[in-house]
């Protein structure tokens, strides 16, 4: 199994700690969190990884190193200019039919190859890993009436949305619909092939996720590490 992780971006929302070190590599626990993924990645039978970069590139080999610790074939791919979440997937040579492409900034437990099967079972171009989100509201929502009038009042209601994990699957043929230059987001490619009557399939999972692009989310993250390190990471007093 191959997979992509998409690490050049600046993570403005975590500055002033991304000025001096790139998201990826911020600390959780005792290891950089693109670490973490890397060990759940070997696990789960990836064998090679490309990580595509760009924000402070120079710091990633030197940590990372090319993989060999956690048995993987890790290679790097560098943007000159951002080109997306999609449009990154450009610059990789030789793709496996299938490839798994996620985020480097998040914790989560989800099994990778459970989502790969079932990409590869549903035939698909594309699939998306969704986790169930609470969403609140502050404010009291009113409805009304054509007319005008009052038809519902609801106090700081709360939602549940499906939203996604920044984790997919691809099948290589989603090449065809990724433009030869400029940015393009995965959202977009998603969209594009399913318009073209491509069948994409979304996995809903209940695992642990958390994307760690704020402050807060950080710092549950690294609790949630620190807390049961063997949660995310299994073998990790073998290692």
């Amino acid at each position: 199994m191959m997979a992509i992780i998409l690490a050049g971006g600046e993570g403005t929302r975590l500055k002033p700690y991304t000025m001096i070190i790139p998201k990826p590599l911020l600390p959780i626990g005792d290891m950089p969190i693109l670490e973490v993924i890397l060990q759940q990645l070997a696990d789960a039978g990836v064998s090679r990884v490309v990580i595509t970069l760009r924000h402070m590139m120079h710091l990633f080999a030197p940590i990372i190193g090319d993989g060999s610790r956690w048995g993987l074939q890790v290679e790097y791919c560098f943007e000159d200019e951002p080109l997306g979440t999609a449009g990154s997937i450009r610059m990789v040579k030789d793709l496996d039919e299938d490839f798994l492409v996620m985020n480097g900034d998040l914790l989560t437990t989800l099994d990778y190859s459970e989502l790969f099967q079932t990409h590869l079972s549903g035939k698909a171009w594309g699939t998306i890993a969704l986790h169930k989100r609470e969403v609140k509201i502050d404010y009291g929502i009113v409805k009304t009436t054509e007319d005008g009038l009052l038809s519902e009042y609801i106090e700081k209601p709360t939602h549940y949305d499906y939203v996604s994990m920044g984790i997919y699957v691809l099948s290589r043929n989603c090449l065809e619909f990724i433009p030869e230059s400029g940015k393009f987001d995965m959202p977009q490619l998603m969209m594009t092939m399913q318009r073209a009557g491509k069948t994409i399939v979304c996995y809903k999972t209940n695992c642990y996720w958390q994307d760690i692009g704020r402050f807060d989310d950080y710092q549950k993250a690294s609790e949630d590490f620190l807390s049961d390190s063997s949660r995310f990471i299994p073998n990790v007093g073998r290692r």
